[in-house]
C-alpha cells in the first residue's frame, strides 16, 4: 500500500481541490462539517445496502424498533407491541407525536406499506416471510402481524441493524422494491435538504424541528434519537491527506473512515479526538459474479481463494500492527458462538503455485476479468488492488476499472456478460454485528435470483438457513447448522472473506455527545 504524506496548512487543502463552504462563525457552531465514508449517489436504503446510504437513512428515517447496545431489540416508533397466547398475532402500537418531514400524521398503513417493500429485499424477513399470513393496519395506530405459525424471530427482524426497516409514507413505500426512490420524505430526526445536494462534492440535512424523541437515553440504536445539530454537512474529499489537513486544521468536525496511514498524526493534533466508535470489526470479502465466466464455476473461485492471504489484505489496509486487524477463515464473525473454520482449507491454502494448478484443473481458458473498485473509498480500493495483484499472479486476463464507489454501487447490480457493462469481481465491506448469525448474514444468502449481488444459487445454503431460523434457539443445534453452513459456503465460495480490521473514527475536540454504536449515526452529537 501507498504510504502517504500528511499535508500541513491550507494550501495543501487548496491543491487538492477542497474549499470549506463560507459560514459564518455562529452558523459554525450550529453546523456539524463531515468527511463521510464514501459519496452518496442512492437515497434508498432499500434498492442498496450501501452503507452511506444507509446512514442517511438513520437521519431522515425512524424504525418501528431498534438494537440497544446489548443487542435487545426496544420499542422506537412503537410504544410498545403484544403478542397473542399463541404467538400468531402481534400487535404494533405507535406512538403519539410521529409526523412526516411533510406534515403528514405517520399511520399504522405507512407501517404496512413500508414493511411490505422492505421485506422483499432483506434477508433475513425472507426467511420468515412464509410464516406470515398477513400485515394489515388496524387503525390509524395500530397494526398488526398474523402468523401461520410463532415466529418470535420477526422482532429481531424488524429492529436488526444490518438491514434496517425504515419507516415511509404510504404513496412513497408503494413504489417497487426493486426500484430506486427518489423523494427523501421520512419522520426521523433530520430532514435532507435536496437542493444542496451534489452528489460527488456535497449533502446536507436540517434538523427535524417537529421530530419528538423517546425519554429514554440513547442506548446503542435505541432510546432517544435527539437532533441537537442544526444542519449536518457531508464533504466529499476523496484525497486521505487532504481530509487529514482539514480535520487538523479545524475546517471539518468529522472523519468517519479516517486512512490508518494517518491516525498517528491525527492522535498528535491537540484539536482532533481518534477513537474506535464502532462496536465491532469492519469485515472485507471478495465477492464473485457466479452468473458469468469465469466465476459461474465454482472450481475457478476456489482456485483464487487458495492464492489469498488475508494477511496480505489486512496489513494493507491497517498497517503492520496485528493488534489492528485479525484473521478470520469463515463465514460468521469470528469471537460469536457461530464462528467455525470448518471446510475453509481453501481459504487456508495461501499458496499461489498451488492455486494455479487448481486453476488450470478447473478449465480456465484466459476469459477476461472486470474487477470494479472504488478509487475514493481508500479502505476498499486497497482490498481490490490486492486482490489484482493475487489475480495477476495467477495469470487470469485482468480488466482492472477504477470508478467512484457510486458508480461501483450503480454498475454491480448489473447481471450483463463483461462485454456489455458487467462486472466479475468487487469487494466490500460489513460490520461484525452484520455476520453473525445465518439471518443477518447478506454474504451467505444463495438463493439464485433474489440474492446479493453475485446471485449465487446453493439451495444447501438456503436450506440450512431455514433450518436455523426452526431450531437456533438450541446452542448444539445452533453450533451444527453453523458449521454445515460454513462448509457448504467454502465449498461454493461464492466470496471469499478477507479478515477484519479495526476502524477508528476522528472528530474535534467541540464535538459533544459522540457514542459508540453498531453504525455511524449523528443523532445526540452537538458542538461546544
Amino acid at each position: 500500500m501507498e504510504r502517504r504524506t500528511f499535508l500541513g496548512g491550507a494550501a495543501g487543502a487548496a491543491a487538492a481541490g477542497f474549499a470549506a463552504p463560507a459560514l459564518s462563525q455562529g452558523s459554525v457552531a450550529r453546523t456539524l462539517r463531515v468527511i463521510p465514508q464514501a459519496n452518496l449517489t442512492s437515497l434508498d436504503p432499500v434498492w442498496t445496502t450501501a452503507v452511506v446510504t444507509r446512514n442517511n437513512a438513520f437521519m431522515i428515517y425512524d424504525q418501528l424498533c431498534a438494537q440497544d447496545a446489548a443487542g435487545e431489540i426496544k420499542p422506537q416508533m412503537a410504544e410498545g407491541w403484544d403478542v397473542s397466547q399463541d404467538g400468531l398475532t402481534w400487535i404494533f402500537t405507535l406512538r403519539d407525536g410521529l409526523f412526516f418531514h411533510d406534515g403528514e400524521k405517520v399511520l399504522a398503513k405507512d407501517c404496512v406499506a413500508s414493511i411490505d417493500r422492505w421485506r422483499k429485499r432483506d434477508p433475513f424477513m425472507q426467511v420468515l416471510w412464509p410464516n406470515v399470513a398477513a400485515v394489515e393496519a388496524m387503525d390509524d395506530r395500530k397494526f398488526r402481524f398474523r402468523l401461520h405459525k410463532p415466529t418470535p424471530l420477526i422482532l429481531m427482524a424488524l429492529g436488526q441493524t444490518q438491514f434496517p426497516c425504515f419507516i415511509m409514507p404510504e404513496r412513497i413505500a408503494q413504489t417497487d422494491a426493486f426500484q430506486q426512490i427518489r423523494d427523501t420524505v421520512g419522520s426521523g430526526p433530520f430532514k435532507f435538504v435536496r437542493d444542496e445536494w451534489n452528489p460527488g462534492q456535497r449533502a446536507v440535512w436540517a434538523k427535524n424541528e417537529r421530530y419528538v424523541p423517546r425519554q429514554e437515553a440513547v442506548d446503542g440504536l435505541a432510546g432517544g434519537r435527539v437532533p441537537k445539530i442544526d444542519r449536518i454537512e457531508w464533504t466529499i474529499i476523496t484525497d486521505p491527506a487532504t481530509s487529514g489537513n482539514a480535520m487538523a486544521q479545524g475546517e471539518q468536525d468529522y472523519w468517519e473512515y479516517p486512512l490508518h496511514d494517518l491516525l498517528p498524526m491525527l492522535r498528535r493534533s491537540r484539536g482532533v479526538v481518534v477513537e474506535q466508535r464502532l462496536l465491532d470489526g469492519t469485515y472485507g470479502v471478495c465477492r464473485f459474479n457466479t452468473l458469468q465466466p469465469p466465476f459461474n464455476n465454482p472450481a475457478i473461485r476456489r482456485a483464487v481463494a487458495m492464492a489469498v492471504d488475508q494477511r496480505d489484505y489486512l496489513r494493507a489496509v491497517a498497517g503492520d500492527d496485528p493488534a489492528g486487524w485479525g484473521v478470520c477463515e469463515g463465514v460468521f464473525t469470528c469471537g460469536t458462538a457461530l464462528a467455525n473454520e470448518v471446510g475453509s482449507d481453501a481459504l487456508k491454502t495461501h499458496n499461489i503455485e498451488r492455486a494455479k494448478q487448481a486453476l488450470a484443473a478447473a478449465g480456465y481458458n484466459g476469459e477476461k476479468v472486470v474487477l470494479i473498485a472504488p478509487g475514493d473509498y481508500p479502505q476498499i480500493n486497497t482490498l481490490s488492488l490486492v486482490t489484482a495483484d493475487v489475480i495477476r499472479r495467477l495469470g487470469m486476463n485482468l480488466e482492472f476499472v477504477s470508478a467512484d464507489w457510486g458508480t461501483v454501487i450503480q454498475r454491480r447490480a448489473s447481471k450483463e456478460p463483461v462485454e456489455r457493462g458487467g462486472w466479475s469481481i468487487f469487494h466490500t465491506t460489513s460490520s461484525g454485528q452484520s455476520l453473525s448469525l445465518p439471518v443477518f448474514n447478506l454474504f451467505l444468502r444463495a438463493n439464485g435470483p433474489n440474492a446479493w449481488f453475485g446471485w449465487p444459487d446453493v439451495p444447501e445454503v438456503e436450506r440450512l438457513r431455514a433450518e436455523w431460523v426452526e431450531k437456533g434457539g438450541d446452542p448444539a443445534e445452533s453450533k451444527r447448522i453453523a458449521e454445515a453452513l460454513n462448509r457448504e459456503a467454502m465449498q461454493s465460495m461464492y466470496y471469499i472473506p478477507l479478515g477484519f480490521y479495526w476502524q477508528p473514527s476522528a472528530w474535534a475536540r467541540n464535538v459533544t455527545g459522540v457514542f459508540r454504536a453498531p453504525a455511524t449515526v449523528f443523532w445526540n452529537i452537538g458542538k461546544s
